[in-house]
């Protein structure tokens, strides 16, 4: 990664490679390259100009990205040019949170399609939200970082059931998703892993915030965020 940071200080929120290369996600996600793969228009069209395109499109309409940005508005303004860095990273990774500086990596050379950007995006925000309504020991404690990558994949777990990416309601699906984050960023064995992920599973699958429910498509995910940003109204009301 393009800074020297110590492995166990990456926060331990890495967002394994996906294969996002599917023709129907990059329709849906509204984004597909104009160059062909290997020419010289796309070797000019840096990674680094790229994820930030794909970034910006992300933070514009992904209503996953949008609901969470807004979630953190009152602990701490998300921007796009102090939050979020675009790196070349080792390896298969495609992100991570650093607690330290509240800042999420996007691993430029690993992400190449908006729909795996989207689904990186929405993975780290949540970590930055559970990190800024927390008081999340990333560092110390295996439980609270098995916890929040539970929460994680249980919005953009990688199940085939979801052609965007979203893990429909599957404890496996989301178990095992989890347990590999986690295998990723910490050295453990497989069993202490699998017995910390039990332990806290329960609990963090069933914790949806700041989502009033899953969303299990698109469409849903924007009745999630317009319930979300009518919530003062309701209570109002009351």
């Amino acid at each position: 990664m393009a800074r020297n940071r110590a492995e166990e200080e990456e926060s331990s929120n890495k967002e394994p490679l996906q294969d996002s290369n599917r023709p129907d996600e990059q329709k849906e996600f509204g984004y597909s390259s104009k160059h062909k793969q290997g020419s010289i228009g796309e070797s000019l069209f840096t990674f680094r100009h790229k994820c930030q395109i794909m970034l910006q499109f992300a933070m514009d309409t992904s209503p996953y990205a949008k609901l969470l940005l807004g979630a953190m508005k009152s602990s701490v303004q998300f921007i796009k040019t102090r939050h979020f860095s675009c790196e070349d990273c080792d390896g298969t990774v495609s992100g991570g949170f650093d607690a330290a500086t509240s800042q999420i990596v996007l691993c430029q050379n690993n992400i190449h399609q908006q729909a795996h950007m989207n689904r990186v995006v929405t993975h780290e925000l949540i970590h930055a939200f559970d990190h800024c309504r927390a008081r999340v020991d990333w560092f110390s404690s295996f439980r609270h970082l098995a916890c929040s990558e539970v929460r994680t994949c249980v919005f953009v777990c990688e199940s085939s059931h979801a052609g965007i990416g979203v893990c429909f309601v599957s404890q496996v699906c989301v178990r095992s998703r989890a347990l590999r984050s986690i295998l990723v960023v910490r050295k453990v064995s497989r069993e202490e892993a699998e017995q910390v992920v039990d332990e806290v599973f329960d609990s963090c699958f069933h914790d949806h915030a700041p989502f009033s429910r899953i969303p299990h498509s698109r469409k849903d995910a924007k009745f999630a965020y317009r319930d979300y940003e009518n919530r003062d109204r309701y209570y109002a009301n009351l």
